[in-house]
């Protein structure tokens, strides 16, 4: 008699014939949890399987190892197992082909993506639209020749920017004096000396005064190799 579908055996069963491959008890528990079934069930399940016939067991020491039995299924001929190879071949051909339409479709997806929506577009014109404005204001009143800074405050500026070059110039003499006099007779190697104290010049840290005098306009200019 046959077991019911929804019972133990008929499940064991079921999955032992569709594996067909030698398995032991804790191999279809394992797959098998998806029913609720306990490896007591499960054991219990195979060895009334077995007892019945309805699968094929071997013991090795104390484990069983359960295989299907081989009767029951229908083994080709050389002319059918050549028809099954050339329509696996065709199923693997139309699956390449399947699996590569498939990347060109969520290619042509990404890219959808990627651009921008009708709503997205106007929003960035609108955008684009008034920066364009704001620099073509700017260029008009460039070209009306409207003075921008007015000559007082870019006199005062100036003016600023003038006396802390002089601090600037001031400072670097007073501390060449100084070092000067300190390192005259010093038996130490001035460059370790230095770093030793901590000091950096202009130039260690890339700054030059004179490119910063450059700035200033002519007529404020001091003459070059003064300090």
């Amino acid at each position: 008699m046959a077991p019911k579908s929804d019972s133990a055996e008929a499940i064991v069963l079921n999955f032992v014939n569709e594996q067909n491959r030698p398995l032991n008890s804790q191999n279809v528990a394992d797959c098998l949890q998806k029913f609720n079934l306990k490896k007591t069930a499960v054991q219990k399940a195979l060895d009334a399987l077995a007892d019945s016939g309805k699968i094929s067991f071997k013991e090795y020491g104390k484990q069983k190892i359960y295989l299907a039995r081989q009767d029951q299924f229908k083994i080709p001929n050389s002319e059918e197992l050549t028809q099954m190879k050339e329509s696996n071949s065709t199923l693997q051909q139309n699956l390449h082909e399947q699996k590569k339409a498939i990347s060109q479709v969520e290619e042509e997806i990404r890219t959808l993506q990627s651009n921008l929506t009708l709503q997205q577009m106007r929003e960035k014109e609108a955008r684009l639209r008034k920066e364009v404005k704001e620099l073509v204001d700017k260029l008009e009143i460039l070209r009306e020749g409207v003075t921008l800074v007015k000559p007082e405050d870019r006199k005062a500026i100036e003016h600023i920017y003038s006396e802390k070059l002089s601090q600037w110039r001031r400072r670097k003499r007073m501390f060449k004096d100084l070092w000067d006099t300190i390192t005259e007779n010093s038996p130490k190697d001035l460059k370790e000396f230095k770093e030793e104290l901590g000091i950096e010049y202009d130039e260690d840290v890339g700054v030059n005064l004179q490119s910063f005098t450059d700035m200033l306009p002519q007529t404020r200019k001091r003459p070059r190799g003064r300090l």
